[in-house]
C-alpha cells in the first residue's frame, strides 16, 4: 500500500481499478530528410494540421450539448492555434533548417514550447502549456496514423491514472465511467480541476509520481476530500474508505429531501443559501442541491479561458454577454450575483505577464486592474446591464478597499448606463449593486461603504490572509490560515453590524461559509446568507434546520469571549461534531 499527497481538485471519495492513460512512453521516429523532400514533409504537415483541425470542430459539435458553449471556449483556443503562423510556421521553419522529419520536428518544437511555460512561475502560462501538448499530440497522432484510446467509448467505471488529462478528452470523457481522476500535474485552476468539480468527479492532482507507481488494473482510493491517494490499499483501509463512502452516499440520499425545504431554524430565521460557481453548467448543480441562487459567479473564468496561444484577446462584450445571459435564464428569477472581474494576484492572465509585481496579491488585481483598465470594465459592465433584461442580476464589485474605489466603480456604471439609455437599449433600472468585504480596510469602514451599497458579501478566502498576514499558499505559514481566530471574529461581527444598522443584508461566499464547522457560528453571528459549492448546501441546511437561533447566538458569545484560537477552534470541533455527527478532515 502506497500514500500519495496532492492537491484536491474535487471532492468525494472514489474508490475502483485504475486506468493508466499516458503517452509518456510513445514511440516518435526521428531521421534526415533531403532537400527534395522537404516540400512532401511540408504537405504531411499541412493536411495533419487539416485533419486535427476538424477533429475539433467535431468535438466542439459533439459536446455543446453537454457541457454548454462555455466550457469548449478553450477549444476554439485549439482551432486558433492551429491557424496560427506562431505555431505553424516554427515546425516549417524547423523542417526546412533541421532537416528531419515532420514527427520528430513537431514533437521536439511541442515539447520545447511546453517546457519553457512550464518553467515559468506565472501559474496561468505554465497551464496553458496543457493545451500547446493537446493540439501537437492530436497533429502527432495524425501524422503516425496513431488513433488515441478514446475516453468517450470507456465501457467499465475505472479511476483515471494520468499525468495531464488533456483538456478535450476531459470534455468527451464518459463522465458515467469515470469514478475518479488521480493526475501527476494541475491545480485547482486547471482545465481538469474546474471540470472536474463541475461534473461532481471527485480528483487529486499534483501528485507528481502516481502514473510511475500505480500499476494498471490495481485497486486505488481517490480522497478529495483530504487531497490525497492510496495505491494498493489494504483491506483494512478499503473496508474504511468504503464505509466511509457507504456513509457518504446514504448521507446524501437523506440530504437531497431537504432541497424543497428552506434553510431556516425551528424558530423560524431564514438564511438564505446560495451556489458558487466558475462556469453557466454548474447550474444544474444548483437546482439539485437545492440552492436559493448564485451568491458568486466568478466571472474571470471568461477571461482565465479565453485567447490563443502565445497572444492576449480578452473576451468581447458579446462573448460575455451570451455567458451571463445563460446563467441568468437558466436560473428562472432566482437571484445571481455576478462578480466583476477579479483577476491579479494569484490568477493571472497574459495581459498582465507583462507586468511582473514582487507580492501580485498585494498588487494591481481585481478593482484596481478593472478601475486602470476602463475599456476592459466598461465592456464587462455593458455586458452585464444588457443580459439584467433576463433573469434577477446583482452585481458585485470585489476586493473595494476604501470609499474612493467605490465611489470610481459606480461612476463608470453610471456612465455606462447613461450610454444605454442614449442610445435605446434596454436594461433593468433595479439592480443591486453590492460589495466585498475581503480587505480589513473595507471591514473597518464598512460603516461609511455601507451607506452606497445594496449589500456586502464577506469573502473570507482573502480576509483571513490579509488580515493575519498568512499566505494560504505557503506551506511554512499555512497552519496560521485560522478562520477562528479572535481577530478574525471581531472583524466579521464590525461588518454584520455595520451592515445591519445600514439596513442591508450581509452575506459570505467564501470558503468559510461552506464549511458546516463554522455554521451554527455563523449563524449565530447572524449572517444573511452563505454562499458555497453547491454539493455543500445540503449539510449547511441540515444543521441549519437542527438549531435555533439563540443556541447559535449562545455559542456565538461564548466564542467571542475566548482569547485563543486554538481554544476557540477545540471548542467549536467538539460541539459541532458531537451535536451534529460531522467528520474531520
Amino acid at each position: 500500500m502506497k500514500e500519495l499527497a496532492g492537491i484536491s481538485g474535487s471532492p468525494g471519495i472514489a474508490i475502483g481499478p485504475t486506468l493508466t492513460y499516458s503517452e509518456s512512453h510513445q514511440y516518435v521516429p526521428r531521421y534526415r530528410i533531403e532537400d527534395h523532400s522537404i516540400d512532401e514533409e511540408l504537405t504531411r504537415f499541412h493536411e495533419a494540421v487539416k485533419r486535427a483541425r476538424e477533429e475539433i470542430t467535431s468535438l466542439q459539435k459533439q459536446s455543446r450539448h453537454e457541457v454548454g458553449d462555455l466550457d469548449t471556449r478553450f477549444l476554439d483556443s485549439h482551432v486558433l492555434m492551429l491557424s496560427d503562423p506562431d505555431f505553424t510556421g516554427r515546425v516549417e521553419e524547423a523542417i526546412r533548417s533541421q532537416q528531419y522529419n515532420v514527427e520528430w520536428v513537431l514533437h521536439t518544437t511541442t515539447e520545447s514550447v511546453v517546457a519553457q511555460l512550464s518553467g515559468l512561475e506565472d501559474a496561468y502560462l505554465r497551464e496553458r502549456s496543457v493545451d500547446i501538448h493537446d493540439v501537437g499530440q492530436r497533429v502527432l497522432n495524425h501524422l503516425l496514423y496513431r488513433r488515441r484510446l478514446s475516453l468517450s467509448d470507456l465501457t467499465d467505471e475505472v479511476v483515471l491514472i494520468c499525468h495531464d488529462l488533456l483538456p478535450s478528452d476531459a470534455i468527451g470523457m464518459n463522465k458515467r465511467k469515470v469514478r475518479g481522476i488521480a493526475m501527476d500535474a494541475g491545480g485547482r485552476t486547471s482545465h481538469t480541476a474546474i471540470l472536474a468539480r463541475a461534473f461532481e468527479i471527485p480528483a487529486v492532482l499534483g501528485l507528481g509520481t502516481v502514473v510511475e507507481q500505480a500499476r494498471t488494473a490495481s485497486e486505488i482510493i481517490v480522497d478529495g476530500n483530504r487531497g490525497k491517494v492510496i495505491l494498493d490499499p489494504d483491506e483494512s483501509t478499503l473496508s474504511r474508505y468504503r464505509d466511509e463512502l457507504s456513509d457518504y452516499r446514504e448521507r446524501e440520499v437523506r440530504l437531497m429531501s431537504l432541497n424543497d425545504l428552506p434553510a431556516e431554524t425551528k424558530d423560524a430565521k431564514l438564511i438564505q443559501l446560495k451556489a458558487n460557481i466558475e462556469i453557466p453548467e454548474e447550474v444544474e448543480a444548483i437546482f439539485a442541491h437545492g440552492a436559493d441562487g448564485i451568491g458568486l459567479f466568478r466571472s474571470e473564468f471568461l477571461f482565465l479561458h479565453s485567447g490563443k496561444w502565445n497572444t492576449s484577446r480578452l473576451p468581447d462584450e458579446e462573448d460575455q454577454f451570451n455567458a451571463y445571459r445563460q446563467v441568468l435564464e437558466s436560473m428562472n428569477g432566482k437571484p445571481v450575483t455576478i462578480r466583476t472581474l477579479d483577476v491579479g494576484g494569484d490568477k493571472v492572465v497574459p495581459e498582465l505577464s507583462q507586468y511582473p509585481e514582487k507580492n501580485p496579491l498585494l498588487g494591481w488585481r481585481a478593482i484596481r486592474f478593472c478601475l486602470s483598465r476602463t475599456e476592459v470594465f466598461r465592456t464587462q459592465l455593458r455586458a452585464l446591464l444588457r443580459s439584467s433584461v433576463y433573469g434577477n442580476l446583482r452585481i458585485m464589485f470585489p476586493m473595494i478597499s476604501g470609499v474612493e474605489e467605490l465611489n470610481r466603480a459606480f461612476e463608470l456604471l453610471n456612465e455606462v448606463r447613461e450610454e444605454m439609455i442614449a442610445s435605446g437599449e434596454q436594461f433593468s433600472e433595479n439592480i443591486p449593486v453590492g460589495i466585498m468585504i475581503e480587505v480589513p480596510s473595507a471591514a473597518l469602514t464598512s460603516d461609511i461603504l455601507a451607506r452606497n451599497c445594496d449589500f456586502f458579501s464577506i469573502g473570507t478566502n482573502d480576509l483571513i490572509q490579509y488580515t493575519l498576514a498568512v499566505d494560504r499558499g505557503n506551506e511554512r505559514t499555512a497552519y496560521l490560515y485560522e478562520p477562528f481566530h479572535p481577530g478574525m471574529l471581531r472583524l466579521l461581527n464590525t461588518v454584520l453590524e455595520n451592515g445591519h444598522r445600514a439596513g442591508i443584508p450581509v452575506g459570505m461566499c467564501g470558503e468559510m461559509a461552506g464549511d458546516p464547522m463554522a455554521t451554527m457560528l455563523l449563524v449565530g453571528l447572524g449572517l444573511d446568507e452563505l454562499s458555497m459549492s453547491a454539493a455543500g448546501i445540503p449539510e449547511v441546511k441540515r444543521i441549519i434546520r437542527s438549531l435555533t437561533m439563540g443556541e447559535a447566538e449562545e455559542l456565538f458569545g461564548t466564542v467571542m469571549e475566548m482569547r485563543s484560537y486554538k481554544d476557540i477552534d477545540r471548542f467549536i470541533h467538539t460541539v459541532m461534531s458531537e451535536r451534529f455527527e460531522l467528520q474531520v478532515y
